[in-house]
Formats: C-alpha cells, structure tokens, sequence
C-alpha cells in the first residue's frame, strides 16, 4: 500500500512538474537540475542492489522489489531534460550526448527496458534471474556512462 502511495504521489509530483513546463519554457539549468535529480534517485535506489549479484550485498527479496518498483519509475524521467538547450549548461554530460542523440536515445531505452526486466521478475522469487537482471542494469548504466559522462 505505502509503494502505491509512494508511485501515485511521485507521479503527481512529476506530471505537476511536467505540466509547468508545458505553461512556462524551462530554463536550461532547471532542465539539468531535474535530469540530475532523476539521475541521483535513480543512484539510491540502485545502489543497494549493485552489490547482490556479486554477493558485495546480502540478497533481501523485499528490497529488491520495492526499489524494483521504484526504479521502473524512475528510468523514464531524466532523459526529457537532455535537450538541445542544454548543450551549453555546466554538468557532467558530454557533449556527445547532443551529437549522437539517436544512439544516446536508444541507450536510455535499453536501461528502461533492463529496468522494465526487473520489475517484472522480482517478485518471482527467482533469486539467480533476479540478481542476473541487477547485473544487466548495472552494464547498461556503464555503457552509457562511458559513453556519455566525464569521468570523475
């Protein structure tokens, strides 16, 4: 019940946020704020995952599926803010990201559907898929890290 209050609030929150975009144009700053924000929820929610398949992190069913709900969100909201308008905003997105748009584009779609993946199998019960489906989230966030974030 709390997950289902938790998803309604949060996409009031987003479609509130979404529809004064529509009314006002967005500066570019507050567009990588907001991408960046989704970035970092992403990063909390993933975070305690990342060490399950490899055994870094005890494997707690309950945990994986609640954040598994949380991230199927989640990976859908960051990637409207990767306009053109940006291009020029101080981040630590490359500008690649704004030259290669397509495959960026499909990147972001890969991950969503990774995510999508885990979704759906983490209430199965289905330990090995489940922690196989953590690792595939994990490699697509690199590939598209590597590709299009400066390095740290």
């Amino acid at each position: 019940m709390k997950i289902n209050h938790l998803l309604f609030s949060l996409s009031f929150l987003i479609l509130s946020t979404q529809a004064g975009l529509v009314f006002a144009q967005a500066k570019p700053e507050v567009l990588v704020k907001q991408r960046q924000a989704g970035m970092q929820m992403i990063g909390k929610y993933f975070g305690p995952l990342s060490g399950m398949p490899s055994g870094k992190a005890p494997y707690k069913a309950d945990v994986v599926i609640r954040n598994a709900a949380f991230l199927e969100m989640l990976s859908k909201m960051p990637w409207d803010g990767f306009t053109e308008a940006t291009k020029d905003t101080k981040s630590s997105t490359l500008p690649a990201v704004f030259t290669e748009m397509n495959k960026f584009e499909e990147k972001s779609r890969h991950f969503q559907s990774t995510v999508d993946k885990l979704a759906k199998i983490s209430k199965s019960g289905d330990e090995a898929g489940i922690k196989a489906a953590i690792g595939e989230i994990g490699k697509s966030c690199a590939d598209c890290h590597d590709s299009y974030r400066v390095k740290p």
